[in-house]
């Protein structure tokens, strides 16, 4: 049922293209028999729009990966510099939620980790919909701030850092061996609000997966049980895309990104002062509307990341 969905909403939308262009070129045909150029110049407008929903379409029909049409897992660490970094974590985490929301995707919060003072130490959340991997998984790396800080009583500029690690959801027809004698299980008290068992019982649960250092976290469930099924799910996921990178000709790319959370490593910069600018250090894409970015409007990135993957599969 989800890949028939799929196909139905990519054949609509191709439809929808269609029937647009066909109706404007019409338009623009009877305008200029008629005289009318206010008709014309709606009709070119509505060209134009159809132009950029045909060149998403394009990039969109381009996720062919293994992965590309599944939910993901999508986790922010905030990097050294305590209260700021952590700030901007948060501010990143919220970009995210916003994309998320602004293409009819489900979001969940799985583990969330609050700094001292504000701000996120560290956050996990699930995406559910719109090929939420395929779109985020260039979203893998180090992302840098520049701006004044508003927790500095003197008013200077900081630079903050903080990582993002972006992860397919697997389904039970991908098969993964995990021995349990390479898991450390750790529980804990669960924070945040909750119920008649959340903060009065250790029902959160941390999993390392020995070989591999891999570590996940989930403390949305009620009981200890559940939260384990869902942390061996995204331990899963991040096993799954370690194969998925083996396999695939850009993983030394991919590799070179997951470095520290430091100066020289990002792949995105985002300044704030003295001008707006955000700039992808992989594409050379760039734009002045910060704010829109951070509200979620990161699509000319996705966009730009996506065709650069594509292009250089074909060279």
């Amino acid at each position: 049922m989800k890949e028939r969905t799929h196909l139905d909403n990519a054949l609509r939308d191709f439809r929808e293209l269609e029937n647009g262009l066909n109706e404007n070129i019409e338009m623009i045909k009877m305008a200029e028999a008629e005289g009318d150029k206010a008709l014309a110049e709606e009709a070119e407008n509505a060209l134009l729009a159809l132009k950029d929903t045909a060149r998403r379409r394009e990039l969109e029909s381009l996720l062919s990966g293994e992965a590309d049409h599944n939910d993901c897992y999508l986790e922010v660490n905030a990097g050294a510099g305590g209260t700021e970094a952590q700030d901007w974590a948060q501010m990143l985490m919220r970009m995210y939620v916003r994309w998320a929301e602004r293409h009819g995707c489900k979001v969940e919060m799985i583990d969330e980790s609050p700094g001292e003072e504000a701000g996120l130490k560290s956050a996990t959340v699930e995406i559910k919909g719109g090929d939420a991997y395929g779109w985020l998984k260039t979203e893998s790396g180090v992302h840098r701030l520049v701006r004044i800080s508003p927790y500095d009583s003197n008013a200077r500029r900081h630079t903050s850092f903080a990582s993002v690690a972006v992860s397919p959801v697997v389904d039970e027809t991908i098969p993964i061996e995990i021995l349990d004698k390479d898991l450390k299980v750790d529980t804990y008290r669960a924070s945040g609000a909750g119920g008649q068992h959340v903060n009065k019982t250790d029902s959160a649960v941390r999993i390392t997966h020995m070989p591999t250092g891999i570590v996940v976290a989930c403390q949305q469930e009620r009981s200890q049980h559940k939260n384990r099924a869902k942390a061996m799910t995204m331990l899963k996921a991040k096993m799954y895309e370690r194969e998925l990178e083996k396999r695939e000709a850009a993983a030394a790319v991919i590799e070179a990104q997951k470095t520290e959370i430091a100066w020289g490593h990002q792949i995105r910069s985002y300044v704030l002062q003295p001008y707006q600018m955000v700039k992808d250090a992989r594409t050379g894409e760039e734009t002045s509307q910060a704010a829109k970015v951070l509200d979620g409007d990161i699509d000319l990135f996705l966009q730009a990341s996506l065709a650069s993957r594509i292009k250089g599969r074909e060279e």
